[in-house]
């Protein structure tokens, strides 16, 4: 039986979270984790989450509208929570937390008076150049995720060529680094010691990276037997070149 009441998954764009959230779902007993708050704006909350205010309802109270419907998509039978937050997402979302609870005196305070006990899961990306050459490349071709089949999963524009751009992919590289120094300084200042997942070790062996999750929960293990990855590796000939270009201008081992 488990001691925990919902999960987090802390991460950034282009390491592997579709994956794992999809895995973690497909078990039936780890929540169906989703990033139900990504968009730094109450009115896309409501949206996304088919959330209806009154006109009258104070900003409180539709935070509490937004995240009763959030928690009844985002769980299992079994009544586990599930939530996919990237860094980006960070501020805004636990400044509208602290409106549910004011009172709290840390992040991890308000978000275990909302949601329960909370295990935390930070799933990173070690290669910096690789996750920058993947979201660089996303961004321009419209293409972020593609099924197992080979189809697109998730399209966002017209398709389009990709092109090289050295200056965008060092912004990204930044980017990223700081997203995982912010987590990492979050989990400090909040006496958090998350279960760490890696993308490589995830793209390697995702049921193993489920079983992890799943230990960690206090659930059975065996769940992840039955699941199986439906996300394509998207990696190809190009982001192998551009990393190589990359690495050598910016003189990068």
């Amino acid at each position: 039986m488990t001691d925990y009441a919902s999960y987090m998954i802390c991460t950034a764009p282009r390491s592997g979270s579709t994956l794992l959230c999809r895995l973690l779902a497909e078990t039936g007993v780890a929540g169906r984790p989703a990033s139900y708050f990504h968009e730094p704006s109450l009115a896309e909350w409501t949206r996304r989450l088919g959330v209806e205010p009154e006109a009258a309802a104070s900003e409180r109270e539709v935070v509490g509208a937004c995240i009763q419907a959030a928690q009844s998509r985002g769980c299992s039978d079994n009544g586990i929570f599930g939530l996919r937050l990237q860094r980006p997402s960070f501020a805004f979302f636990f400044s509208r937390l602290a409106l549910v609870h004011p009172g709290a005196l840390s992040d991890r305070d308000r978000f275990e008076g909302v949601f329960g006990r909370t295990l935390f899961i930070h799933l990173s990306r070690t290669d910096k150049v690789e996750q920058a050459v993947s979201c660089l490349k996303a961004e321009q071709t419209g293409l972020w995720h593609v099924a197992a089949d080979g189809s697109d999963l998730e399209r966002v524009g017209p398709p389009r060529a990709p092109e090289y751009d050295g200056q965008k992919l060092q912004a990204w590289v930044e980017a990223m680094t700081g997203y995982d120094r912010d987590w990492n300084a979050w989990f400090d200042a909040e006496a958090i010691t998350p279960v760490r997942i890696a993308y490589d070790e995830l793209s390697a062996d995702p049921n193993g990276s489920v079983r992890r999750v799943l230990r960690a929960l206090g659930l059975d293990p065996s769940a992840a037997d039955r699941v199986s990855p439906s996300i394509r590796k998207m990696a190809d000939d190009t982001n192998r070149d551009w990393a190589a270009r990359f690495r050598t201008e910016a003189g990068v081992i």
